[in-house]
């Protein structure tokens, strides 16, 4: 997806509470800054947002030597996810159409966002954002393809995400689940460590999509995440990054998302903050 204008100041603004998070020193941040605005303002030579973003926080690691900013923030979020785990559990438990439910819970994991707001209180979120339904959902495209798939990728997204996601991976377990993450730390997004943290690795094989950037960029993904990317029965493909750098690629995926800012959900023909599961087909 194209880089959209509205996007660039709040990329500054996600760069400079990043610096905030990695280093007290006024003049590191003023550092980080003005390399960044350099960034941005070449704007143009970036493939889609994830790719810019990750540009500009690796400024972040350049100039304070911290690898992971949003190390504590990770770490808080999936233990205040794992917290919440039964209520999702009993709320699944309660519905007629468990999948579609599933699939929900799921979605509401995606207000876990650092680059929107890194101070969601979770416990106090969850139960209001559980009851809303889907803007879009293609859920009968899906049910069909249930019907003889074998092999589900699931493309994640943030970290405390990952105990969201786990009650979906739980609920189809009849699939095998290969579940993808960053290569590297970059925001609240999760890595390898993260989805082992939240205990994912007990229903499904965690990889690497071998992209460090916010969002899975085909062209820098590795040959395995590659492989099972064009050959899954069925993929899923988490948040708004993974959708920044999936929607225009000619796969045939499912994007599970909160649409958290206006971009996005002009892009899909929602309100602000509707929640969508929507079938991408190749044309």
């Amino acid at each position: 997806m194209e880089i959209f204008l509205d996007c660039l100041p709040c990329m500054l603004r996600q760069v400079l509470e990043a610096s905030r998070m990695a280093t007290d020193k006024p003049e590191l941040q003023e550092k980080i800054m003005e390399e960044s605005i350099r960034i941005l303002s070449d704007y143009k030579r970036y493939r889609c947002s994830p790719d810019i973003g990750r540009a500009m926080h690796q400024t972040v690691k350049k100039y304070t030597g911290v690898s992971d900013p949003y190390a504590m923030i990770k770490d808080r979020d999936i233990k205040a996810a794992k917290k919440v785990y039964p209520l999702l559990m009993r709320f699944l438990q309660k519905k007629q159409n468990n999948l579609y439910w599933a699939l929900k819970i799921a979605a509401v994991g995606n207000i876990i966002d650092s680059a929107i707001n890194n101070n969601v209180n979770i416990e106090d979120s969850i139960e209001k954002e559980l009851e809303k339904e889907f803007s879009i959902c293609d859920i009968d495209v899906f049910e069909n393809k249930l019907k003889t798939a074998k092999r589900l990728l699931i493309i994640g997204d943030n970290a405390g995400e990952t105990v969201f996601d786990k009650v979906l991976a739980e609920h189809l377990s009849q699939l095998e689940i290969i579940y993808a993450v960053r290569s590297e730390p970059i925001i609240n997004d999760a890595t390898i460590k993260d989805a082992y943290d939240s205990g994912l690795g007990d229903y499904t094989k965690i990889i690497s999509t071998g992209c460090s950037a916010p969002g899975a960029i085909p062209e820098e993904c590795n040959k395995e995440f590659l492989d099972i990317f064009n050959s899954a029965d069925i993929v899923i493909s988490k948040g708004q990054g993974n959708f920044e750098a999936l929607s225009d690629y000619r796969q045939e995926e499912f994007f599970l998302l909160k649409a958290k800012c206006p971009i996005i959900s002009q892009k899909l023909n929602v309100s602000l903050n509707d929640y969508v599961f929507k079938y991408n087909k190749k044309s």
